[in-house]
């Protein structure tokens, strides 16, 4: 087994302006390779940080990747670190400055003298090209061959880093290395905690390595088996996890809610549209999101206001009276008023308190009523104690609306967990499955 540190650099990074997103991107990449990020060090732009930052990466790990510090400016010190780290001069090579010039000529605008500071590596660097910024990234090689260390150092910026790691540096790893034959498959879940899915997934037979990643309001349940017999074992893992987690699991891979209703809707040439209040757009906006949207999306009414509620979706003042604005019955007549209004086969109603101020004994802050509307089967409606901030409340709300149309869709009961309790997203953990 392989393993990796990556390194992030930037004082944008420690202080908390920026969130680093390259880490999760680099090792997720590297675990197709079968290699194991054994460490993710953040680090300023100080030299005396860098150089423990380096030190200690290459302590760790036989494959180390970096990102940031290629910068023009003088606090930009990635390659003055490893040219020193690694007794090696630093050299210019006159192709990468003429690009950069080349660049800069292209946008009209005059090239600062010290963005030729990016056309500098240390002695022996392999130049990793950037087709979309100034700064090209470096990989080396060092060590003799038994013990040989294999180091990358890329830009900072994600749409630069990303490809030049796809299609660049993965590539070239697997060959240095002899990539591992590695399996793995991430089943997205809505509707059940961390703690659920544990308790449903102990027990599956057979050697694999389970992980749970919370990412609001979802959780990603991953399995990584290795050996010749990846794929087979992946398959009948996969159908284990299918038959105990059944209606949870919306997609796998990268796939997101939004695009997975839009792909349902898309294949059965149904058309939706959404009444919404407290999301304010947010279900709408979402779906929206999706390239092809149009093919089935008929539009949105964000019907804030009582009075939008009753001139755009047709609500009954009377039962906005009986019951509040804030009821199963108003979620059902949104529903109903929009798909009625906009000519489609489903609608989906949301109203709720996302706070927060204006929840009461009866309905505190977080109480979200739906309501679904179809060509096809009696309106339903549910209220839901949902939790969190308003932020949360209002994505929680449009996450639960877009997983009733899939659940409809699907022939599946609607979303039951959270009536009186929540879908919690705990912090990420581990386990390895006994074998």
């Amino acid at each position: 087994m392989i393993d990796a540190a990556i390194i992030s650099t930037g004082d944008e990074l420690t202080t908390g302006r920026t969130t680093d997103t390259n880490a999760g991107f680099i090792a997720d990449r590297l675990l197709g390779l079968g290699i194991d990020v054994v460490a993710i060090l953040t680090v300023g732009d100080r030299p005396e940080r860098l150089r423990w930052a380096w030190t200690e990466a290459l302590r760790l790990a036989r494959v180390v990747i970096a990102t940031g510090g290629l910068g023009p400016t003088a606090d930009d010190l990635t390659t003055e670190t490893v040219a020193a780290l690694l007794g090696r001069p630093i050299v210019h090579d006159p192709e990468v400055a003429e690009r950069i010039r080349e660049l800069f000529r292209l946008f009209n605008r005059p090239m600062p003298e010290n963005n030729l500071k990016q056309a500098a590596f240390p002695e022996g660097a392999v130049i990793v090209p950037n087709g979309l910024g100034t700064a090209p990234g470096y990989r080396l090689e060092v060590g003799p061959l038994e013990d040989r260390r294999h180091l990358v150092v890329l830009p900072g910026v994600p749409r630069e880093m990303k490809p030049m790691l796809t299609e660049t540096v993965l590539p070239w790893l697997a060959e240095q290395i002899g990539a591992a034959r590695v399996g793995h498959r991430t089943f997205q879940t809505f509707g059940i905690s961390e703690s659920g899915l544990d308790e449903l997934i102990a027990g599956i037979p057979g050697e694999g390595r389970w992980s749970f990643r919370a990412n609001f309001p979802e959780v990603s349940v991953r399995v990584v088996v290795r050996g010749d017999d990846a794929e087979q074992r992946l398959a009948a893992f996969g159908r284990e996890v299918y038959a105990r987690l059944g209606p949870y699991i919306y997609g796998e891979g990268d796939t997101s809610m939004e695009r997975v209703v839009g792909e349902l809707l898309a294949a059965r040439n149904v058309s939706v549209a959404f009444g919404e209040s407290c999301t304010g757009g947010l279900v709408a906006h979402r779906l929206t999101n999706v390239a092809g949207s149009s093919a089935y999306f008929r539009g949105g009414i964000n019907a804030y206001a009582n009075s939008a509620k009753e001139r755009l979706l047709g609500v009954p003042a009377t039962m906005l009276a009986v019951h509040g604005a804030v009821s199963e019955e108003v979620a059902g007549a949104m529903a109903e008023g929009a798909r009625r209004a906009l000519v489609t086969e489903i609608a989906v109603g949301v109203t709720g308190i996302a706070g927060p101020d204006g929840g009461t004994a009866d309905k505190p802050v977080g109480t979200v009523c739906f309501g679904l509307a179809a060509a096809d089967h009696p309106t339903v409606t549910r209220r839901y104690q949902l939790w969190g901030n308003r932020e949360w409340v209002k994505l929680l709300a449009s996450q639960i609306a877009l997983d009733w149309v899939r659940r409809h869709l699907l022939g599946l009961p609607l979303l039951e967990i959270g009536r009186r309790g929540s879908v919690p997203a705990g912090l990420k953990r581990e386990r390895v499955a006994p074998g």
